[in-house]
């Protein structure tokens, strides 16, 4: 976690040459792609404007050479506490705040809130059989945080995703499988059927709501669907 850190920080150094002006050249974008890049590595600790200040400060003490004011080494296990306390507290926000936002959703014309806590909308009414968790599904989607950020896209990537309805988070099993062939719907999918506490890459906190739209276009059933991949792109299991 230091090493990270500390290459994050030797970067923001590099970049204030310019960092009143907008990158203009190549290397100049590069760099500012590579801040925009790892400062997302930082995301977990929800620093403060003073916080990342001082941050800030000992990278420069340390990039110029300057006495530090503490050994790094013994601040390892620290930062990694930190990390931790910063990550739980994220957590606990946003389990209050995807409450909140699942309650209204089941409030919303045609919805309906399942047992397990999931809200099911059905947008669009497909034909034929419903899939089971043992088929494998073909389908479009996009997946978003409650603030409406997306996150994910099958249609952005211009190809859909084929997996087995049993190898995905437990929203997507017992959503799809409500789903027939053709249709659409809306899955709002509570954290402990989505990603729980750990989240999921680096949109998803721990303890994130998240809401998805699929497009079902295609299920084959178990015995005709040796072909599927071993493990979709997402949203796999937790």
């Amino acid at each position: 976690m230091f090493r990270i850190l500390t290459s994050i920080l030797t970067i923001l150094i590099a970049a204030t040459t310019f960092a009143a002006d907008a990158p203009k050249n190549e290397d100049q974008k590069t760099l500012y792609a590579i801040g925009l890049s790892v400062s997302k590595s930082l995301s977990v600790f929800t620093l403060t404007p003073a916080e990342l200040d001082m941050v800030v400060q000992g990278l420069t003490d340390g990039h110029s050479g300057k006495k530090s004011e503490v050994d790094p080494a013994l601040y390892t296990v620290k930062i990694q506490e930190l990390a931790k306390a910063r990550r739980k507290t994220l957590g606990e926000n946003q389990a209050g705040a995807g409450k909140d936002f699942l309650e209204k959703a089941a409030k919303e014309n045609g919805a309906i809130k399942t047992a397990s806590g999931m809200v099911y909308t059905s947008l669009t009414e497909g034909k034929g059989e419903s899939p089971k968790a043992a088929d494998i599904v073909k389908v479009n989607y996009r997946g978003t945080l409650i603030d409406g950020k997306e996150f994910d896209s099958s249609y952005k990537r211009g190809k859909p995703l084929e997996f087995k309805l049993d190898n995905v988070i437990k929203c997507w099993t017992e959503g799809v499988q409500k789903m027939k062939p053709g249709g659409k719907a809306k899955l709002v999918c509570p954290a402990q059927l989505a990603y729980g506490d750990n989240g999921a890459g680096e949109m998803i906190l721990p303890g994130a709501t998240l809401v998805f739209e699929v497009e079902l276009l295609e299920v084959k059933q178990a015995a005709d669907a040796s072909a599927a991949p071993a493990q979709p792109v997402a949203p796999v299991k937790n």
